[in-house]
């Protein structure tokens, strides 16, 4: 039987808090965007929202996965999180410098994730962590293709 640590599962809680923070804001920013980008950002918010949405699910399964308990709750997220929530009304553009920055800070994370599970021959949340950092860095090159 795979011995689990528990930092693994404490780095996946972290990365579950960052995904859902970044979840709840490009949620919100996709209801809030206007301007000239309003369409192609309204879609695009959409695709992330719903990968998001779907991510911190195979995240926090894997947290059960390996016997611990997954945080589920905005007093908890945001301890966790250094993904900050949506405040204010920002312009399309700012949305998108946040948006970018905020996957870099989920890919790194991720990263964190999958270099501990190496360390402890933990291949299923190695997948879940590597497949996080390619989504999440493409997330942000496809952002800051939106500005000049």
């Amino acid at each position: 039987m795979i011995e689990h640590n528990k930092q693994v599962a404490e780095q996946l809680s972290k990365l579950l808090a960052e995904s859902y923070t970044l979840y709840l804001k490009t949620h919100k920013y996709h209801w809030n965007v206007t301007g000239p980008m309003f369409h192609s950002l309204h879609l695009l918010f959409e695709q992330q929202y719903t990968d998001l949405a779907l991510a911190v699910d195979t995240i926090a399964e894997r947290i059960r996965a390996l016997g611990w308990k997954a945080p589920g709750s905005y007093a908890e997220f945001s301890k966790l999180s250094t993904v900050k929530d949506a405040v204010g009304d920002p312009s399309a553009s700012d949305m998108i410098r946040e948006l970018t920055e905020d996957h870099r800070t989920v890919a790194e994370q991720a990263n964190r994730v999958l270099k501990l599970a190496g360390e402890h021959e933990d291949e299923g949340s190695s997948t879940v962590a590597s497949d996080r950092i390619e989504i999440h860095e493409k997330a942000a090159w496809m952002l800051s293709a939106h500005l000049d």
